[in-house]
């Protein structure tokens, strides 16, 4: 995308919304999920064996969590605790944040941004993350994944209600960075402005057709574009 047409919407903007898993950390680097899966998996069918098929038919530790809703509040709380404990393992050994993600975040205070994460990732994994690398000043707010709620995690448009609300600006006058076509429904549900980050060569297309108002290949576009 035109970086003239990037550093208009981001100067038209009070806050940036970063996603976690993507724009800033390969959470799963590390411990890879199709693992992470399987544990949780195997805790959901010790606890509901008729969720088991379905359970074990995934490689993505997010929608076993998802799944363990069907199971009842209990089986749900042992699942996100679970799962809560194995991201905050995983960034552990995640390694450094991705190219160009420490210095979009702190281009995006040092413009006077708002900054915050929104992120389907556990608070805790995202403030252990932030700390391990010095980038905890950088960010205001860390908006995780709402506690026994699936339901409220992107696509939904909560958590990006809530991080304008927590901001005190109004949705349209945030930008969410994210790599997912989720990322860009649930900025689009909430009337904020999306930049979709093509980590990927698919993605391109994707997150452009899913409505993202601009793409990035790399994160640093987003620090040259506020440093014009």
């Amino acid at each position: 995308m035109r970086s003239d047409g990037l550093a208009g919407l981001l100067s038209d903007c009070d806050a940036i919304l970063f996603d976690f898993d993507g724009p800033i950390c390969d959470v799963f680097r590390g411990l890879p999920a199709p693992g992470v899966a399987r544990e949780l998996a195997d805790l959901l069918v010790a606890l509901a064996p008729h969720l088991g098929d379905a359970a074990r038919s995934t490689e993505d530790p997010m929608e076993v969590h998802r799944l363990s809703a069907q199971g009842g509040e209990a089986v749900l709380a042992a699942v996100e605790a679970a799962l809560t404990e194995a991201e905050v393992r995983a960034v552990k050994v995640a390694g450094p944040p991705v190219h160009g993600a420490a210095e979009a975040l702190k281009a995006a205070k040092g413009s006077g941004h708002r900054v915050a994460v929104v992120s389907n990732n556990s608070a805790d994994c995202v403030r252990a993350y932030l700390a391990d690398h010095g980038l905890s000043g950088v960010v205001e707010q860390i908006l995780g994944r709402p506690t026994l709620r699936p339901d409220l995690m992107k696509p939904s448009p909560y958590p990006l209600l809530e991080a304008a609300s927590h901001l005190g600006t109004a949705p349209e006058r945030t930008v969410l960075i994210g790599d997912s076509v989720t990322d860009i429904e649930a900025a689009r549900a909430a009337a904020t402005r999306s930049i979709g980050f093509a980590n990927k060569p698919a993605k391109e297309n994707s997150l452009a057709n899913a409505g993202a108002d601009e793409v990035v290949l790399n994160m640093m576009s987003v620090t040259d574009a506020l440093s014009m």
